[in-house]
This record gives C-alpha cells, structure tokens and sequence, in this order.
C-alpha cells in the first residue's frame, strides 16, 4: 500500500458555509426552532449534534439531526465550492504517488455527494468522526500526513503520530494550529504542492 495524505472536508477542501447556512435555514424553516445560520457557519468542524445542541433541547437533538441531514443534499451541495488550492492540492498528492484519504465529521454519505459534485476525488472516505476520533481511520489507511483547518485535525494527527498540517481557512487561526501541534501551517492550500514536494523528498518519505 503506497503512502496516503489525509484531508479534513469542511473548510479544507471545501468551502461548505454557503451550503450549510441554507441547510440550518431550511432547518429552521421545518422545525420552527431558530438556528443562527451564520453563527454556525463560522464554527465549522465539531459534529452536528454539538451544533444542534446550542438550539434544541435535548430531547430533540437526535429528531433534529435525523431532519437536518435529510435536508442536507437539497440545500448544501449545489452552493458548495472548493476550498481555494484545493483542486490542486490533491493533484500534488497523486503526482507524489501517493493516495488521497479523506477523514471528516460529515457523514459519510453527504460528504460523497459534496465530492461527486465537485468532481474530487478520493481513494478511501472515512466519516462521521472527529478529534481522537479520526485516529483509527488515519492508521488504518497509512496516512502519513493529515491537513485540517481545526485545532481537532491536529490532535487527531498527534494521536497517531503523524504530521498535521494546518490551513487556516476555518475557524482556527494560524496560531492556534501551531500550538495544537500543527507541524506546518498554511493560509490556504494554495501553497500545499510546494511544501508536499519538499516534505516527501528524502528517505522513508513515502512517496514512492
């Protein structure tokens, strides 16, 4: 199995916030319980129900996550964009021959549509995880590098002890990424190639 470089989905790869904002709007709308759509959108990156739990009593959590995600692929992937770099960035890690894995909280099955639609793809998708949570994906798929842009990216690659790269295109700023553990950190993706090319050349690098 050749190595692999590990991807967060939301505000890594994708710039989500459109779609989700009128996802949660939707939300609003079939419930009559208010979410604060823009609020949420600027703290992307922990599970749904953390989410819903701000706005919904518990007892209806779960009902709300359930309505939520069935509303999901009509509101949040056509306003859905990559992240910039993105496009690119996975081309520089099957250029280094090396497979793309991506490892995020969203549902398995919604973050395949964000992907079918923006035509990106990836040799193995692990959802509906997060923090320590992503540890067992990113061993069981040999990811040797993992790129997120929440502080809970950088635990998960710590967990496993490999390197985690931060893009400060979510709610974590660059600073935070570092003191989470964060071995590089980038704005954005767009400067991924580069640092990929230079961190797989040597030995024991993987990229063969």
């Amino acid at each position: 199995m050749t190595g692999a470089v590990g991807f967060d989905l939301d505000m890594t790869l994708i710039d989500s916030r459109p779609g989700i904002r009128e996802a949660y709007r939707a939300l609003t709308a079939k419930t009559g319980v208010w979410v604060d759509a823009d609020l949420a959108v600027t703290r992307l990156g922990p599970p749904l129900r953390t989410e819903l739990a701000e706005w919904f009593p518990p007892d209806q959590v779960e009902e709300a996550v359930t309505t939520y995600r069935a509303l999901y692929p009509d509101y949040a992937i056509a306003p859905t964009v990559p992240a910039p770099g993105a496009v690119e960035a996975l081309a520089a890690v099957r250029a280094q021959g090396l497979r793309v894995v991506i490892v995020t909280s969203k549902l398995g099955r919604l973050a395949a549509l964000h992907l079918a639609h923006l035509g990106m793809t990836a040799d193995e998708l692990a959802g509906d995880l997060f923090a320590e949570g992503k540890a067992a994906a990113l061993t069981e798929h040999g990811v040797e590098w993992y790129v997120g842009d929440h502080v809970a990216d950088m635990v998960a690659a710590r967990t496993v002890g490999v390197s985690g790269i931060g893009v400060a295109t979510g709610p974590c700023g660059e600073d935070e990424l570092q003191e989470a553990g964060a071995a590089y950190v980038l704005s954005d993706l767009t400067g991924f190639p580069a640092l990929l090319r230079k961190i797989t050349v040597g030995p024991g690098s993987g990229a063969g």
